[in-house]
């Protein structure tokens, strides 16, 4: 009887535990799957166009990946202080996070819009393709800027409201933002014939309607906690620099954490296009099915900072590792199912975002990949969330040095070996570039999984 008891509380301390995992991540993951709609509505409007706006929504894309990535710590800097603050029920640091991190997003917004014209030199330097998929590229590129201040923005909100616990808001608000976007870039493209511009013009409409709308949301359900604090006092004090190092000290680590990040897949997309206009249009489309699985395991990873930030602020441990145990269950149980789902209906997917059967055609010998990217990187993207809620930054930072270092020295390895062999046809060089990333992606989750206790649960002890 005693046994049964305690497997009954077992059980029950299990299922509350998935409860509080799927109350933050169900939402997460309706938001995420809307997030990479702006780029995939994108890549589907023109993808009916030709095979260079194909390749031009990929390098535009990919150039905002380039900048916003590397400002990612926006969000997740502010999810895990936020969260810590929240399980210590110090409401007034949570404010001071919030007001921190939205003054960077509009300091850092207006730096990126006065430096446009450089940022679009150096992106024609980077990335490789034909003069009229550049051309279109830098097109996108100079019309999208202009909704730096609102996408940074938002960055900020979305981290604050999911370290307050609360992940349905930022699903209105991207669901709103897509809802937005793609009527604009149908109306845009379809109707008014403004081609890539009006894709453009159509993302740069929906991300300054849902920073308005985030803003309503903070002052809708968070007012009361804002209107007894937000005094000059209160302003200035937490713009202090004494009170701004720890916050830049964290983030710093997440910003070099996530240049590798960018570094990675910009080099992915200018190999690509140097390999071949058609080798670029195949991996932009590929890699679609890893953007689909990463935003959606994402859901659960902005679930553990949510919940890791409390426990830790609240010095729980023996539930701060219970909740790391089964975040990673439910990692694993859905790497298994999208690795199915891509193997059985993997052509269907493509074909919502291209019609043209030789793109289509020229996937197939590389469809085998996709394949292994979920249970390669399922553990990557959720030990980055359970990371984050523990603001600890270090530790991210030094794994991801590694993971990239590996991912170059794989692919410049395997294909000097290539070279010297006379191997180094399209199909070869594109294999070795996939190789690497699998690679890379291992080695993130792994070096994580190693550092799990001296970085996360040993903050939890009181």
């Amino acid at each position: 009887m005693l046994l049964n008891v305690r497997l009954n509380r077992m059980n029950i301390s299990q299922r509350d535990t998935d409860k509080r995992i799927l109350q933050l991540a169900l939402p997460n993951i309706i938001t995420n799957i809307t997030v990479p709609l702006l780029g995939m509505v994108d890549t589907a409007i023109v993808g009916h166009l030709s095979e260079s706006h194909i390749g031009a929504i990929a390098i535009g894309t990919q150039i905002f990946n380039l900048i916003y990535w590397n400002f990612g710590f926006l969000r997740m800097g502010t999810s895990g202080f936020t969260a810590q603050a929240y399980g210590a029920r110090r409401l007034d640091e949570a404010v001071r996070v919030f007001i921190r991190a939205i003054t960077i997003a509009l300091a850092v917004a207006l730096t990126l819009i006065a430096l446009q014209y450089p940022i679009a030199l150096l992106s024609k330097a980077i990335f490789n393709g034909s003069s009229t998929v550049i051309n279109l590229a830098l097109t996108y590129f100079f019309i999208r800027i202009w909704a730096a201040p609102a996408t940074l923005g938002l960055y900020a909100i979305k981290g604050w409201f999911i370290g307050m616990q609360n992940s349905k808001l930022p699903m209105w608000i991207a669901i709103f933002i897509n809802i937005v976007n793609i009527l604009c870039s149908l109306v845009f493209v379809i109707i008014f014939k403004w081609d890539i511009k009006g894709v453009a013009l159509g993302t740069v409409i929906a991300q300054y309607s849902g920073l308005l709308v985030g803003l309503f949301f903070v002052a809708f359900h968070y007012g009361k906690i804002f209107k007894k604090r937000l005094t000059g006092t209160f302003i200035h004090d937490t713009l202090r620099w004494n009170e701004m190092k720890r916050f830049f000290r964290v983030n710093g680590d997440i910003f070099l954490r996530t240049v590798c990040l960018a570094a990675v897949f910009t080099f992915i997309t200018s190999e690509s296009g140097r390999i071949s206009d058609e080798i670029l249009a195949v991996d932009a489309l590929l890699l679609q099915f890893f953007t689909l699985f990463s935003y959606i395991m994402d859901g659960f990873a902005y679930a553990g900072e949510s919940l890791v930030g409390r426990y830790i602020g609240a010095r729980n441990r023996s539930t701060l590792v219970a909740t790391v145990r089964r975040l990673i269950g439910w990692g694993l149980a859905l790497s298994l199912v999208f690795t199915v789902l891509y193997a059985a209906f993997g052509e269907q997917f493509l074909r919502i975002f291209s019609d043209k059967e030789n793109i289509i055609a020229a996937t197939r010998p590389y469809h085998f990949w996709v394949l292994i990217v979920p249970i390669a990187g399922f553990s990557a993207f959720l030990f980055d969330g359970v990371f984050v809620g523990a603001t600890a930054s270090r530790t991210m930072r030094n794994t991801m040095f590694i993971a990239t270092a590996a991912f170059f020295c794989i692919y410049y390895g395997i294909r000097n070996i290539a070279d010297l062999n006379a191997l180094n046809e399209e199909y070869t060089r594109n294999n070795i570039l996939w190789l690497a990333f699998i690679v890379y992606l291992a080695a993130r989750g792994l070096g994580q999984a190693a550092m799990l206790k001296k970085s996360v649960y040993n903050k939890a002890i009181k």
